[in-house]
């Protein structure tokens, strides 16, 4: 452990004495023990004027993890709250991050992973003044650069250029943003979760689309940057270029689902389209075999990517009606 501030030193800066923080920072950890105290520090190290809460999920690492955690938490009691899963619940099906989101208490939620970590001991700060002094935004983020596993910096930034950008609502629900998932902080309004987004991978984008509806997106190029780190043992960063397609294909189809079954035609619409932008560049016979099967119980606009892939192979098939 660093030279870190005590507890009752980041407790004498708050503002208010309440007992229920402004900001839960939502951290789920499994086999992060060279990484987590990265991660534990960044969140120890902000300067806020507010209360904030660290719930850590561990999911039954099988190293050194919780061993870590266990110290950070008995140096700060009151701030870092864990849960130490005996059983790795991910393994079962249980998404890690639904399980520790739902205790959070803060009018405001803050992600990292135990992998990543944030550099800017502002960072809440400025986000949450900002969403204080806006009520039409919902959610801001920021930057991040990507390191290996050993900490060396193989991207300066994670973000597109095109979406170092501030978005409306409706490009938040279309999926027209790009929100590295170490950045976001957004008000705590959505509580329940649709069926849905337990058949994805990557809920964050889901997610997304649920905040929308609430307002807009800030982006802030006055935080520094945070840390994003691609190793093997990521689930997301481990996976190669093809598992990263199948489960951005898979995620519009049921974020398309979900709208359509609550009958929003206007989003219905435009997730579906891009489901197919999304599978375009995958017009490979594999691939598109594999889309039809999978999609071919829900619904006739199956024609549509029946018609797609016969006009990839040469053939005159006009699309469906």
């Amino acid at each position: 452990m660093r030279n870190l501030r005590t507890e009752q030193k980041i407790m004498s800066n708050w503002k208010s004495d309440s007992s229920e923080p402004l900001v839960s920072i939502v951290c789920t950890t499994y086999n992060h023990e060279i990484f987590i105290e990265d991660a534990l520090e960044g969140f120890l190290i902000q300067e806020a004027d507010f209360p904030f809460e660290i719930l850590i999920h561990d999911d039954a690492s099988t190293d050194k993890t919780a061993d870590i955690i266990r110290q950070y938490e008995g140096q700060y009691p009151r701030i870092v709250k864990p849960i130490y899963q005996t059983e790795n619940q991910y393994s079962k099906g249980r998404k890690p991050g639904r399980i520790n989101k739902e205790r959070a208490k803060g009018t405001y939620i803050a992600f990292c992973e135990g992998d990543d970590y944030w550099t800017d001991p502002k960072k809440l700060q400025i986000q949450v003044d900002f969403l204080e002094a806006n009520p039409d935004y919902v959610i801001s983020g920021h930057d991040a650069f990507i390191v290996d596993e050993d900490g060396n910096i193989i991207e300066d930034s994670k973000i597109p250029t095109k979406y170092k950008r501030d978005c409306s609502g409706e490009d938040l629900i279309f999926c027209r943003s790009f929100i590295p998932n170490l950045s976001k902080l957004y008000r705590n309004y959505v509580k329940h979760f649709p069926v849905e987004i337990k058949f994805v991978l990557n809920g964050d984008t889901f997610l997304t689309s649920l905040i929308g509806h609430y307002g807009n997106y800030k982006y802030h190029d006055d935080i520094k940057p945070a840390c994003y780190r691609r190793h093997s043992g990521g689930i997301w960063s481990g996976l190669d270029a093809e598992g990263k397609s199948d489960a951005q294909i898979n995620t519009m189809f049921w974020i398309y689902k979900y709208y359509k079954r609550i009958g929003d035609q206007k989003c219905a619409i435009a997730l579906w389209k891009k489901f197919e932008d999304t599978i375009a560049p995958r017009l490979s016979k594999r691939v598109l075999i594999r889309e039809m099967i999978i999609r071919l119980p829900f619904g006739k606009q199956i024609d549509y990517i029946i018609w797609r892939v016969l006009s990839s192979l040469g053939f005159g098939k006009k699309p469906p009606k």
